[in-house]
């Protein structure tokens, strides 16, 4: 469900992973590169949420293992 959070709002699905900081920080970014751009550059954000849910999930998989 995160993944297609992604798509649409990927600030949003980066906060939801768990890294508030960075979600503030892409946010900053995202909104005027979107304005500027006119959507071009949203790609890059897509694909930055994906990598991070992928590695939350994957550190969450690790976790598991060692327990």
């Amino acid at each position: 469900m995160n993944y297609v959070l992604a798509l649409f709002l990927p600030p949003l699905s980066i906060l939801l992973t768990g890294r508030p900081l960075l979600a503030f920080v892409v946010f900053l970014i995202w909104v005027p590169a979107i304005i500027f751009s006119g959507g071009l550059t949203h790609p890059m954000f897509i694909v930055l949420a994906w990598i991070i849910i992928y590695e939350r999930r994957d550190e969450r998989r690790s976790r598991k293992r060692t327990f």
